[in-house]
């Protein structure tokens, strides 16, 4: 975690747009645990992670869309055992994702 903190801050001392993504509720087997992270910055840096890469292509767009708009958004990510592999949750679990836009007063 301390390293992700020293990447936003150095993120935001660049001027750059960052999101943070931070995984909320887990529903059975999940890759990262609960208040797992991710930091996107508008400009296509990333840095730690929620599922260990089988969902963080879609984080990351959803994080665009959080940096485009202002508006922090709740995803939920999660699908049957027979879908899980088509989809990359491997794992067959199921986890919400809350995203938000960091303002330089956050």
């Amino acid at each position: 975690m301390r390293d992700l903190l020293d990447e936003i801050e150095t993120w935001r001392r660049e001027g750059r747009q960052v999101a943070l993504a931070t995984v909320v509720k887990v529903w059975g087997s999940a890759p990262r645990p609960l208040g797992a992270k991710m930091a996107v910055t508008a400009d296509g840096g990333i840095a730690g992670s929620v599922s260990g890469g089988c969902v963080e292509g879609a984080v990351y767009e959803e994080a665009q869309a959080v940096l485009r708009d202002g508006r922090p958004k709740l995803v939920h990510f999660g699908v049957s055992q027979d879908d899980a592999w088509a989809v990359g949750l491997t794992c067959g679990g199921k986890i919400d994702v809350y995203i938000e836009p960091l303002t330089q007063d956050s």
